[in-house]
Formats: C-alpha cells, structure tokens, sequence
C-alpha cells in the first residue's frame, strides 16, 4: 500500500498541483483596479463646472440672453409659417425646455452652495486657529511685559540717579559751606604766630 501511494504521488506531476490551487493576490503588488458599470469623472473638475454654471446663472446677463430665446421662441411660432413653426400655442416644448433647464439648474446651484460651505468651513477653522495663536501670543506678550515692569522696578533709572547725584552735590556744597566758618580764622591765626617759633619748638 505504501509503495502504491509513493507511485501515485511520483505520477502526480508538480505544476498540476499548483495549477489547480486558487491563486492568492501578491501582497507585494497593487491590486488591479475593477471595471466599474458606471462612468467615472473627476469629481473637483464637475465642482469647478457646476460652480460656473451657478455663476453664470447668478448673472443678469443669463436672464437678458433667456428672455431674448423666449420672445424669439414665442414670436417665431406665432408669426412664422405653420410649415416652420415646431411649438404651437400652448408651447409644450417651450415648456418643457424651461423645467429640464430648472431641474439641471437647482442641483448645480445646491452642489456649488456646498463646496463654497466647505471653503468657507475650511476658512473659519484656519481663522479660529489663528485667533487661537494670537490670544496665545498676546498672552505670552502680556506676562513677559509685565516681567519686564517688575524687573525695571528694581533698576535705578537715569532720573533716580540724577536726583541722587543732585542731593549728594547739596550735600558736598552744605559740608563745605559748614567747614569753611567753623575753620575761617585758621589762616589769621597763622599770620599772627611769630615766624620763628616753629624753630624755637624744634
């Protein structure tokens, strides 16, 4: 019996096995992309579209070209041919031309509506961090000021010096003024003493 399995497993060849195994994605490799039904288009260039057209419908200019179309439309189908003319009085497509240009025109306005929000939430986030940052620096600014006050407080400024140096010179002249009449008959004295007396004492 083991002789026969060893020869089934030999008649076996190699690739068959493999072949026969489901092959498991490489993860070392990007996954091929799916083949989508729907048609695919790039969603920020639609949004640039769509904000150009509710721009453009937005505009004074729009409204005198739509109704120039429609007083032409009208004028046509009542005054041309019966031959020619491709509304009749009720103006069916006339109608119907003015919904489907409604129905396409509110989706675009409400898309362009939201990628302004989003610019304009975009814009209030970026603003409240910069408010953020200047409270903080302003905050940062107050205390290091009021570190500064304090500091000079302790600082001998140039009018503080000047005042002292003003009060010291009083000071000089008033000890001067003083010594000068407690000691103003020391020269007479010494013009009175004999000149020969400091000889004699020697």
């Amino acid at each position: 019996m083991a002789a026969e399995r060893e020869g089934v497993r030999e008649r076996q060849p190699v690739g068959a096995t493999a072949a026969g195994r489901p092959r498991a994605p490489r993860l070392d490799q990007p996954r091929p992309p799916r083949r989508r039904i729907l048609p695919e288009w790039d969603p920020e260039a639609f949004g640039r579209l769509s904000e150009r057209i509710a721009r453009f419908l937005g505009t004074g200019r729009f409204i005198v070209w739509m109704t120039v179309v429609i007083i032409l439309w009208v004028l046509w189908n009542v005054s041309a041919p019966k031959d020619l003319r491709f509304d009749e009085y009720p103006f069916i497509f006339l109608t119907l031309m003015l919904s489907l240009q409604a129905s396409y025109a509110a989706p675009l306005i409400l898309l362009a509506q939201n990628r302004q929000d989003d610019r304009d939430r975009v814009n209030l986030e970026q603003d409240r961090k910069q408010n953020e940052r200047s409270i903080a620096d302003t905050e940062y600014l107050t205390r290091e000021i009021a570190a500064l006050r304090i500091g000079l407080g302790e600082v001998a400024t140039r009018d503080w010096i000047r005042s002292e140096l003003q009060d010291l010179a009083k000071e000089l002249e008033i000890h001067r003024n003083g010594h000068k009449e407690q000691h103003g008959s020391y020269p007479a004295m010494r013009a009175e003493r004999p000149p020969g007396r400091d000889a004699d004492d020697r």
